[in-house]
């Protein structure tokens, strides 16, 4: 939780805990309403200031308040760390089944362990308060970066998105959905690390709440909302999130909100037609290709949308034009802030999309090892049959070993087929059989990953060729404008010609003789 104490003034001697007395007091309300009692109390000395303890968390101060609660700067005794906790209002927990939601989606959001997402260490109910306890930030949010910068450099904006993806995708590996992103959402330390705040916690408001009033979570939540979480707060998945994030990064680089409406209604009305400024009309310095991936994360199907974050990374990736620092963050110190998990992979080369660090390999990856070490003891001898580089057939005898090889060197496509030698069963993919099925597994993916790759770099060329024949076309169109313009004023300048000589012949030949006729006719 980004740290407001400049905003929002008050220590804990001024904001106890209510007593169960006064439960539907909030906690600042109920501490005023324990003074006054001490006050009102002629006859009684006044009580000292006392310390306010839910359950393992010391309330230190009152950071914020919000639709839900709320937020105090407290520590945690039993670990002596600091600690922002969310606590419950009264008014919120009195709706039916709203604790037990709260209480257990905060506690799957606890299973979130990324570096670009802030923690959940705990979720509780002391005195007669629910509250939850999350990582304090010492920073403040992009949203009120964005109200100090206007707009972000590209670089930056791509660093933070990056960083958001990251954290996004590891989430819905867990099948969570933010359901909330937004830049008020999204905090930056002190040293410049991103994180992705209140995961889940937007899933424990019921459908009143998440509708487009200004109660729960407010006008924030419909600007960045796509149009089916608009209609149908229940009808959300993985796109919804990277629709939000698609928005909120149109608002990075250009300052600006893709869609506007005097009223929530009108707005979600404009969502619903789809159609928005382009993004470089703001800010001319974004590259055309960044703008297809900005204008893919908004569409308004979700079928049209990125698929996941992990596709949307590696096409921002490719661009090259992440900032490695956030260089507003550098007066602070600022440094690379650790992006995604890192990794090693069996091979024992680590990631580059990150400073260097201890890093583990993943289940699979382990299990991938594991068999090619294994495969050093095994005799089998299998017959493979692939394509070779030359595009022929081939069948050659191999040992378990040098079938393993082969996949990780990729000799072998993977539509290559093997039969153990002396099975019997024919030939069936190297897939199908247990010492080769990891590895298989990694072979497609990458090679699934390569065709995607491929295919946005035609789309890419696509829009230069369509790009180019626009321009040609226009230069054509132009020529053709300035042509026709210069025969119109040629014929114009010879009609008003033959105007002029024809009145010239037209008095010289017709008028002046009548007149002299006419003339000489009355002398007479």
């Amino acid at each position: 939780m980004a740290d407001t104490s400049k905003k929002t003034a008050g220590d804990m001697g001024e904001t106890q805990v209510p007593k169960k007395t006064n439960p539907g007091a909030s906690a600042p309300q109920a501490a005023n309403s324990s003074k006054e009692e001490g006050k009102s109390g002629e006859s009684k000395p006044a009580e000292k200031k006392k310390e306010v303890q839910l359950g393992d968390f010391k309330l230190m101060k009152k950071l914020g308040q919000g639709g839900m609660g709320e937020v105090f700067l407290a520590n945690q005794v039993s670990l002596d760390r600091n600690v922002a906790l969310k606590i419950l209002s009264k008014e919120m927990a009195k709706k039916p089944g709203f604790v037990e939601r709260f209480v257990r989606e905060a506690r799957a959001m606890a299973k979130i362990d990324h570096p670009n997402a802030v923690k959940v260490y705990a979720a509780d109910t002391d005195k007669g308060y629910n509250y939850v306890a999350i990582e304090f930030i010492d920073g403040q949010s992009m949203q009120d970066w964005m109200d100090d910068k206007g707009k972000l450099e590209v670089g930056d904006a791509v660093h933070v998105i990056m960083c958001c993806a990251d954290a996004l995708a590891h989430a819905h590996e867990l099948n969570i959905v933010h359901r909330d992103i937004k830049p008020d959402n999204i905090l930056v330390t002190k040293k410049g690390a991103v994180k992705v705040a209140d995961f889940g916690l937007a899933k424990a408001l019921d459908d009143e709440d998440m509708s487009m009033t200004q109660s729960g979570t407010g006008l924030g939540t419909p600007l960045y909302m796509p149009p089916e979480q608009a209609r149908d707060a229940k009808n959300v998945d993985l796109r919804t999130d990277i629709y939000a994030l698609g928005v909120t990064f149109y608002y990075f680089l250009s300052g600006k909100l893709p869609f506007e409406g005097e009223t929530v209604i009108k707005l979600i009305m404009s969502k619903e037609k789809g159609q928005y400024p382009s993004v470089r009309k703001h800010n001319p310095a974004v590259p055309e290709k960044l703008e297809l991936i900005v204008d893919k994360m908004i569409q308004k199907d979700k079928n049209h949308r990125y698929a996941n974050c992990a596709d949307l990374m590696a096409d921002l990736d490719k661009l090259g034009l992440e900032s490695p620092t956030l260089t507003f963050c550098e007066g602070d110190g600022g440094v690379r802030a650790a992006r995604g998990r890192q990794r090693t992979i069996a091979g024992g080369s680590t990631s580059a999309s990150g400073p260097s660090m201890p890093q583990f390999r993943s289940s699979a990856e382990d299990a991938a090892a594991t068999q090619v070490k294994a495969s050093a003891l095994d005799s089998s001898v299998w017959y493979v049959r692939y394509t070779n580089a030359k595009g022929e057939t081939t069948v050659k005898e191999m040992s378990t070993r040098q079938v393993q090889q082969g996949i990780m060197s990729e000799v072998f496509d993977v539509k290559a087929q093997a039969q153990k030698k002396d099975a019997g069963g024919g030939f069936l993919p190297l897939a199908a059989y247990s010492e080769f099925q990891p590895l298989m597994k990694k072979r497609l993916v990458k090679t699934q990953d390569e065709v995607r790759k491929e295919s946005l770099k035609d789309q890419f060329a696509k829009i230069d060729k369509e790009e180019r024949s626009r321009k040609r076309w226009h230069r054509v169109k132009l020529w053709f404008e300035n042509l026709v313009g210069g025969v119109g004023l040629i014929v114009y300048l010879g009609l008003i010609l033959i105007a002029v000589v024809a009145a010239i012949y037209g008095i010289k030949e017709f008028l002046y003789p009548w007149i002299s006729t006419y003339l000489n006719g009355s002398a007479r």
